[in-house]
């Protein structure tokens, strides 16, 4: 990204952006509506622009850094405000302490477009060009720190809520949600340049060709069919027993529930059924034997296949591994996924916080991490790579089972945040993720949103949140690797990192002759 050498400093373009920190806090929450459900794919880029923008007027990295802190405290209460659903009407936490919770949360997350605006203050401190220049590289570094650090949160990754609409989404299979964001926050960059007036006459117009450029070349490159159909669709079948949180671990509930899911499964018909997350309050090993047996002589009899959400439980020593997982019950011998990137207080406990268990009242807070790398589950002929819960928004992590896996399934339960904003969002994250693989994606939740997702990150059916409900879906296997799938990250990294690199050099430059 280049500008006009003869771009006014950074005191002519204060005149054009608004002081205080009220103009980025409500940038910040608009640009949620950017995110399912509303899906205004624009309304971010131009949430961004405006944040640059005002990068370019701060008078020193401090400045920038409270606005950045502004913008991410509006961005994440708007964004993530379930996080007090699940704390307080669920976890049974007192609704001052989860409000408080709620809040501390998000001003945590909001240090990391606090520091994206003292590091573009710092290190291009020149012009207002140049800290455009570094804006976008160093928001989108910033974002994969939050999705990575303390065993990160990459929820509301900028990228995806280009998915499924914007031409920008192109640029996923190439280089992931990461890849989609720094387009974004470049055509941020763009924007705000433009509307600064940084250049004259033909450097505005050449502002508008570079946005044009960016959405024109993500257009095209959507076009290209990274991956083929493996073989015949196959039927899956997406169960959604609709079982209340409140009620769903209480014993005059568990024999409706067992009976519920297993007349859904009598009647689902399909090739593959699946069931959702823990749909079932039992673990594996304690369900009735005739139970697991009527659906095992149920599937051989239909050349059906069950892939069951459920909490296995493995003896060592003297006590018990607990594993969030995804079990085949039928076929030729049991094969599960164990859950490996666990939820922090929600399926673990950080050292050091057991007290919070006095307050927070969460079943099964103890559960232990399956392995790094898993082989798909087969079902149908279909090698199905899983994801479990909230795993499906780290798009690095869903790419260790392929390019073997033929398509991807995640079982959740988003019951857990009730009437809120959070499994829409979580079915945009599965959308992206459809996209960045070149595989479709299906998902069974215990409340919605049950959906499935094709190749091209469209949902092509669903289920009605919060209702009892089967969803069949003809799903296509699908073979082969888009760029993402062989580098994962990497590449829309460096890529930020190098045009980082280039926006300081004149300060690295600087503070070497100045040694």
């Amino acid at each position: 990204m280049t500008f006009s050498r003869g771009a006014p400093p950074i005191a002519s373009a204060a005149r054009l952006v608004g002081t205080g920190l009220g103009i980025p806090l409500v940038a910040g929450a608009a640009a949620v509506l950017g995110f399912a459900p509303v899906g205004a794919w624009p309304v971010p880029i131009v949430s961004l622009a405006v944040l640059f923008a005002i990068w370019t007027r701060s008078a020193s990295p401090r400045q920038a850094g409270l606005s950045g802190y502004a913008f991410g405290l509006g961005y994440f209460l708007a964004g993530v405000s379930w996080v007090y659903v699940s704390l307080h009407e669920f976890g049974e936490m007192p609704l001052v302490l989860a409000a408080l919770a709620t809040f501390c949360f998000c001003a945590y997350l909001a240090l990391f477009p606090a520091l994206t605006g003292w590091v573009v203050a710092r290190w291009a401190p020149a012009s207002a060009a140049r800290r455009l220049t570094l804006a976008p590289a160093a928001f989108v570094l910033a974002e994969w720190l939050r999705g990575t650090l303390f065993t990160g949160f990459p929820w509301l990754t900028v990228g995806t809520s280009q998915v499924p609409s914007s031409p920008l989404a192109g640029w996923a299979p190439y280089g992931g949600a990461y890849g989609v964001s720094l387009a974004a926050a470049g055509s941020a960059a763009l924007l705000a340049g433009f509307a600064l007036s940084l250049a004259s006459g033909r450097g505005r117009l050449a502002l508008l060709a570079g946005i044009a450029a960016l959405f024109a070349a993500g257009a095209i490159a959507r076009l290209v069919p990274w991956t083929l159909p493996a073989g015949p669709p196959v039927s899956v079948a997406l169960l959604q027993g609709n079982v209340s949180q409140h009620i769903k671990w209480r014993e005059d509930v568990r024999t409706r529930t067992l009976l519920d899911y297993r007349r859904m499964i009598f009647e689902a018909p399909a090739r593959v059924i699946v069931v959702p997350e823990t749909a079932l309050p039992a673990f594996l090993d304690q369900l009735p034997d005739d139970y697991l047996a009527s659906l095992r002589l149920h599937a051989a009899q239909n050349r059906q296949e069950i892939l069951l959400g459920t909490v296995e439980r493995v003896f060592r020593g003297e006590e018990y591994d607990y594993y969030n997982s995804l079990v085949r019950i039928t076929g030729a011998g049991n094969q599960s996924y164990r859950k490996r990137h666990l939820v922090p207080f929600g399926e673990f406990i950080p050292p050091g916080f057991a007290w919070v268990l006095t307050i927070l009242h969460i079943p099964m807070t103890d559960f232990a991490r399956g392995a790094h790398r898993q082989a798909p589950i087969e079902a149908a002929g279909v090698a199905f790579g899983v994801a479990i819960c909230y795993e499906d928004v780290y798009g690095e992590e869903v790419i260790d089972a392929l390019p073997a896996a033929e398509a991807l399934v995640n079982v959740s339960n988003d019951a857990w945040f009730g009437h809120s904003l959070a499994p829409d969002q979580h079915l945009q994250a599965s959308q992206m993720r459809a996209l960045e693989t070149g595989r479709w994606m299906v998902r069974a939740t215990n409340t919605g949103a049950t959906a499935a997702i094709d190749e091209t990150g469209h949902v092509v059916s669903r289920l009605p949140e919060f209702t009892v409900g089967t969803l069949v879906a003809e799903v296509t296997p699908r073979t082969g690797a888009t760029p993402y799938v062989r580098w994962g990250n990497g590449p829309a990294l460096m890529l930020a990192f190098a045009l980082g690199l280039l926006a300081a050099a004149p300060r690295f430059r600087r503070s070497g002759s100045a040694r």
